[in-house]
């Protein structure tokens, strides 16, 4: 090797070595542009497609789905793309020709997918919540720190002015230190009826072995599960609280540095060992921290009726909450966060007063474009992936928001039974709840 050739190789070895793992991924493409693959490509999924691909700077390369019919709608966007049924075939073939994996599949799919494309070295950016089991979530934080990997969490609300903003006025001290939070959503992704017996044909869009992945083999049954249902039921989805739970909880959740709770009781019907309870009251107490009293108290409350009336949440004039929404209950006062799209809103002595603002540095005007708010969260994690940028929710924070709400989950099936949760060492003090913080993977 000639001695310029070797300076100019050790330079850049050593520059390399200085980069993070996210960085040096994009080795295999010119550095300059995002090559994409999207597994989940309906629904949700066609919103996430939308949002990354809108980046001036990504080229959307596989587009992977089980079913034809959303694989089509996102082919005709995406011409270019090459297409996929199944997802381990997809990463096996077209290998450094990905930069970046993009998960938007049912949730008992999103760890299968992200650990394969991690374990590859791919950023990956995983729609909420992050896993459908507890061990999912702990494991895809560890592999994400161990190889140094650009990834978010699917929570745009989470890089939306409002949110941003009531995080900044907690933190610092509008109502002094926090002792109680209060979330709710009617929202019913709960299932109170009888398993369906017998099946009905699998429509011939449909790769129905490929739709149920790595959980256990059920017959199909119309209208239970694909394209929309799945959500209400334990094999597949976390019902209200892994839904809508995931974007009310994630601002007090970050505004008040916590991280898992100690102890979990949900207010419910009994298991029926098909679906998830359609009402849920669940109460978290979590540690103190710097910004709450010595321990904090969490109610979160769901499905038809929610919230269950409280003193706490009285409005001034006989307002009417917002059907979705957070209370922060403080020392000094109130703040009430609505979902979405709306500014927080103090209350002291019984009164609406105005948001200090010279407490907080300025966040500009406030914007009321969702689109364009929305797609903040999915372009930060491009830049990030380009090396322009850090993502605001990565496995590091959202695994254990996540985890937070899995504990709330499994609550359900021990009816108003109070489980006690080690953090150090991921299991609960009741032997029978730790059957539920994972499962086991079907071959498929």
């Amino acid at each position: 090797m000639k001695r310029r050739h070797f300076i100019r190789n050790t330079a850049l070895a050593s520059l390399l070595m200085q980069l993070p793992t996210s960085a040096m991924s994009l080795g295999f493409g010119d550095g300059k542009r995002l090559r994409t693959a999207h597994v989940g490509v309906g629904n949700m999924g066609a919103a996430d497609l939308e949002a990354i691909s809108s980046h001036e700077l990504v080229d959307v390369v596989a587009l992977c789905d089980v079913d034809t019919n959303a694989l089509d709608a996102a082919k005709k966007l995406h011409p270019n793309a090459k297409l996929y049924s199944d997802y381990r075939v997809l990463l096996k073939e077209m290998g450094e020709d990905v930069d970046a994996v993009i998960v938007s599949t049912p949730d008992h799919t999103h760890a299968p997918v992200s650990m394969m494309a991690m374990e590859m070295g791919k950023p990956v950016y995983c729609q909420k919540p992050l896993t459908h089991h507890v061990t999912e979530a702990r494991a895809m934080q560890k592999l994400a720190e161990d190889k140094n990997l650009v990834t978010q969490m699917g929570i745009q609300v989470h890089s939306f002015y409002d949110y941003k903003l009531a995080t900044l006025l907690i933190q610092a001290g509008i109502i002094g230190k926090v002792k109680t939070v209060h979330a709710w959503s009617p929202k019913n992704w709960g299932y109170d009826g009888p398993e369906p017996k017998g099946s009905d044909p699998v429509p011939k869009n449909l790769d129905w072995n490929l739709w149920l992945g790595t959980a256990a083999k059920r017959p199909y049954k119309e209208g239970y599960y694909h394209p929309g249902d799945w959500r209400k039921l334990l094999d597949y989805g976390c019902g209200t609280l892994g839904d809508m739970g995931v974007h009310i909880f994630d601002t007090p959740y970050n505004a008040l540095q916590l991280k898992v709770p100690t102890t979990i009781v949900n207010n419910c019907r009994k298991p029926n060992g098909y679906g998830f309870p359609e009402k849920n009251t669940v109460t978290y107490m979590f540690p103190g921290t710097k910004y709450t009293d010595k321990t904090l108290k969490w109610v979160w409350y769901d499905g038809e009726g929610a919230p269950a009336a409280h003193e706490d949440l009285k409005l001034p004039n006989g307002d009417k909450l917002p059907s979705q929404g957070a209370m922060f209950i403080g020392e000094k006062g109130r703040l009430l966060l609505p979902h979405f799209m709306k500014l927080p809103q103090l209350i002291v002595d019984g009164k609406y007063e105005d948001l200090d603002m010279s407490l907080v540095p300025d966040q500009g005007p406030p914007v009321r474009d969702y689109g364009a708010e929305g797609k903040k969260h999915y372009h930060q994690f491009v830049d990030a992936c380009l090396g322009k940028d850090e993502c605001s929710a990565p496995f590091s924070y959202s695994s254990n928001l996540t985890e937070t709400i899995l504990l709330g989950v499994i609550a359900s099936r021990f009816p108003n039974k109070t489980l006690h949760w080690d953090d150090a060492t991921a299991q609960f003090s009741e032997e029978e709840a730790n059957v539920f913080l994972g499962g086991e993977y079907r071959d498929f």
